[in-house]
């Protein structure tokens, strides 16, 4: 281990995966549209984490017109929030109404109430099945260390668990009109095992390691945040684990970028913003496509292995890797406008 010292100017921060870890809402939102569409779960999670909202639709959900995009963007980042939330909704109506751990567990999720989890039906025109961004199919829980099983597997444990050992699988008769019956029944059973693990398992989002403490280094005005999610999504996720977004927020939505990651704009475009040169300033990102974006626009780039295998990141250009941001510190020195932002690195 060695420690790098160096001054900057400011702080570029990415958000999912660098300053929260919205990982498990964003993998079931992704994850649900990926088995819409008939595609693996994995892969497409896999693609998707760190690229916009609007390329990951228009490359997956083609059928979306232009003049619908802003909407589509709109609403299905507000589903991964819905996701996030569900758990912790389901808590409260369950301790509000006496239901028991057991029975909640048991029991249709959202039969019973209207803030339900996000409706998960494969033949809406947008369901919450189509999520916004995307992240890894691995991750590591901030507060454990411990591995989250992947969304394809949850999902597959609690359909396995609807079918009790003693069930009758219906046998269809070619011959009759009812075969659509059974049909429609299954979609329903197999909505409802989707609504199940949708409230079963807590996507809560949360503060990343070091965060708070390096955000609370940093003077006003120094810092801004450069993410490809749109401003539902991002101003949604950043306030919910007590972070307030700073002045300068530049979302996948902005219309003043021509191109998101890996393409360096939003880094570009934030930096300008804040009124520093970005060969003068930190980025601090989590995924391949955000590391590039940030060694394109000539900024320091510190990778945390937040969301991704250090394996995984090591060849992206970073000029450091690290586990997280509590492998950084950062100080003062000066005042006013001549003030520098002085880093120390473990590494």
């Amino acid at each position: 281990m060695q420690s790098t010292i160096f001054r900057a100017d400011a702080v570029l921060f990415d958000m999912d995966g660098t300053l929260t870890d919205s990982i498990a809402a964003v993998e079931a939102a992704w994850g649900a549209v990926a088995v819409d569409l008939g595609l693996d779960p994995e892969t497409v999670i896999a693609a998707t984490h760190g690229k916009r909202a609007i390329d990951n639709l228009a490359f997956y959900r083609p059928d979306i017109k232009a003049h619908e995009m802003d909407a589509a963007v709109e609403a299905f980042e507000q589903s991964i929030l819905d996701f996030a939330d569900s758990f912790k909704k389901r808590e409260a109506r369950r301790l509000s109404s006496g239901e028991s751990s057991a029975a909640g567990f048991s029991a249709r999720a959202g039969s019973d109430s209207g803030e339900s989890t996000p409706v998960l039906s494969p033949t809406s025109a947008f369901s919450s099945r189509s999520g916004s961004l995307s992240t890894p199919s691995s991750s590591d829980d901030p507060s454990t260390g411990a591995r989250r099983p992947s969304f394809a597997t949850r999902l597959s444990d609690i359909l396995a668990s609807a079918i009790s050992e003693d069930s009758v699988l219906p046998v269809f008769d070619e011959s009759t009109d009812d075969k659509h019956v059974d049909e429609k029944q299954a979609d329903a059973d197999i909505d409802a095992a989707w609504e199940t693990e949708a409230d079963a398992v807590d996507r809560s989002i949360r503060i990343l390691p070091g965060v708070k403490d390096m955000i609370e280094c940093i003077p006003d005005g120094r810092y801004a945040v450069a993410t490809s999610g749109a401003k539902t999504y991002a101003y949604g996720a950043m306030t919910r684990v007590g972070i307030t977004p700073p002045p300068v927020t530049i979302t996948a939505d902005d219309k003043r970028l021509k191109a998101g990651k890996p393409a360096p704009d939003p880094f570009l475009l934030a930096a300008s913003c804040l009124g520093f040169d970005a060969k003068r300033c930190v980025v601090f990102e989590d995924s391949p496509s955000g590391i590039r974006a940030g060694v394109a626009s000539g900024a320091t780039v510190i990778a945390v292995c937040t969301s991704h295998e250090r394996a995984k990141i090591e060849g992206c250009g970073a000029h450091f890797v690290v586990d997280d941001m509590r492998k950084v510190r950062c100080r003062t020195e000066g005042e006013g406008a001549t003030v520098q932002l002085v880093f120390t690195v473990e590494h």
